[in-house]
């Protein structure tokens, strides 16, 4: 299993927090998502936000955050702010 801090976006801080909501290598957070493993960190974290969303899908498509499309960017901004309701 590869180490989250292997990919891109991710640092210390981030493979520690995911890790401790039972994501804890490279393959499980892909496939887990970006979504479902955001959804596990926000209820475990409640002061994680959009760009950790971001952060994620980066992640799992190892290009970095702020590069990915308009498109993908407001599919996850929508999916974030749905969780806020």
């Amino acid at each position: 299993m590869s180490e989250l801090t292997s990919m891109r976006n991710i640092g210390k801080e981030m493979a520690r927090k995911l890790t401790s909501v039972g994501i804890d290598s490279s393959e499980k957070l892909i496939e887990s998502g970006s979504k479902q493993a955001f959804l596990k960190l926000k209820q475990a974290y409640p002061g994680v936000c959009l760009v950790h969303l971001y952060t994620l899908e980066g992640a799992i498509h190892n290009v970095e955050f702020n590069n990915l499309s308009e498109d993908k960017k407001k599919e996850l901004k929508e999916f974030s702010d749905f969780l806020k309701k």
